[in-house]
């Protein structure tokens, strides 16, 4: 997960050998048949959790490149966890959003059971006529004494059916441009007024919902950052959104290029088949990406530095989304006609699990559900945009809206 404040100087005399050994008095500590919540728990309470967070707030204040250390020692305990089967959009976005822009009280409050797994979480972002443009959402918030009323629809929300808190960004002042318009608010997904409706993926499992606002209210004390300021406190979520999708580092030869190998394996053709030289040198040459991705999202991790992430999010996002589906094409062109079918049946159902990307092994639902990378956190076309202005300099599209108000913008 990604940095979002500066390390204070009074824990910078904890050495890497210290980490260990408090990572490993933390494993000898906590009974082997303890909860996963337990666990977690205690590593937050003793800074382990996010170690250059502050310490209380379940870090160290140590430099982002320490965690290594003890997700190492975790890791030979078998107690090694990714945040992204924990709580995804959570820890991913919401911590360091929260870390960023909340209150000390919403910090002390939130950030605990969001990193153990008890309170997941969503983001509430997308609208039906707001999707790569998120500043031209309609969901609409007024003030009334210390509350806000929320009226709106939000779209294609993750986990939404098992979510307590929702990052939430609603237009307050829709005179104003668009991008200056908006109020970043965490919501309580169990409040009334907000309905919950699965969406089903042509994977036949629904993870994403729309979601329903009616007269929902939430406190001002909820509000993270200034009113108007919304815009500036979802690009925190935006860009730790798309290093928690692009930027994650696997095991080697784990994940989508390790099931491509062993589907060569065993589907490989003769060697006298025409096609056998053609796609034994595609598979190579996938899994030679692969690798260099992964090397790459290594070292940008390694050489993270607190605040906001940049544009380098984007370049792990947009290549690891691209590379996935082209994994899971050339896997199923091994199945050959095995691969048009979709064991066993196609049953609705809603996910209980963070990442049901490949249930049960099956390769059929890994191609169908990389059809999503490349929308999802942003499409590849938006990561293109961003990595072309930001990064190469080019100048960016006419933008005839730019500072309109936004009630006045044609829809």
């Amino acid at each position: 997960m990604t940095i979002t404040q500066s390390p204070p100087s009074t824990a910078s005399k904890i050495t890497d050998e210290e980490l260990r050994h408090r990572t490993r008095e933390l494993i000898a500590d906590v009974p082997a048949e303890a909860k996963m919540y337990t666990f977690r728990g205690e590593q937050f309470d003793r800074g382990l959790a996010v170690v250059h967070y502050p310490q209380g707030l379940g870090g160290l204040g140590l430099d982002p490149k320490s965690q290594s250390v003890i997700n190492d020692e975790l890791q030979a305990a078998g107690k090694l966890i990714s945040d992204m089967l924990v709580n995804p959009i959570g820890i991913g976005m919401g911590m360091p959003t929260v870390l960023t822009h909340a209150s000390d009280e919403l910090k002390q409050r939130l950030l605990r059971p969001c990193f153990t797994g008890e309170e997941i979480w969503c983001q509430l972002f997308s609208e039906p006529s707001a999707g790569s443009d998120v500043a031209g959402l309609a969901t609409k918030a007024e003030l009334d004494g210390d509350e806000w009323i929320i009226n709106g629809q939000k779209v294609w929300t993750s986990l939404a059916h098992k979510s307590r808190w929702g990052m939430l960004v609603a237009r307050t002042d829709p005179d104003k441009p668009k991008h200056r318009g908006m109020t970043y608010f965490v919501v309580d997904m169990k409040s009334p007024g907000i309905e919950i409706r699965p969406l089903y993926q042509i994977t036949g499992v629904a993870e994403f919902n729309e979601v329903f606002f009616t007269d929902a209210k939430v406190p001002d004390s909820h509000r993270l950052g200034e009113r108007g300021n919304g815009w500036n406190v979802a690009i925190t979520t935006l860009m730790n959104e798309r290093v928690a999708l692009g930027g994650g580092v696997a095991a080697k030869g784990s994940g989508a290029i390790g099931s491509l190998v062993e589907t060569w394996q065993t589907h490989k053709p003769d060697e006298s088949d025409p096609t056998h030289s053609l796609l034994r040198d595609k598979v190579a040459d996938l899994w030679i990406r692969a690798e260099c991705l992964r090397l790459t999202n290594m070292r940008a991790r390694a050489n993270a530095k607190a605040g906001t992430p940049g544009p380098e999010g984007s370049v792990g996002k947009l290549l690891s989304a691209e590379l996935n589906k082209t994994i899971t094409e050339c896997t199923i062109d091994l199945l050959g006609s095995e691969g048009m079918l979709h064991p066993p049946g196609y049953p609705l159902a809603r996910s209980d699990n963070a990442i049901p990307i490949s249930a049960a092994g099956q390769l059929t639902t890994s191609f169908l559900r990389a059809r999503a990378n490349s929308i999802e956190g942003g499409t590849s076309e938006i990561m293109r945009n961003i990595l072309s202005e930001r990064v190469l300099g080019l100048p960016k599209g006419p933008q005839v809206d730019k500072d309109m108000p936004w009630n006045e913008i044609p829809r």
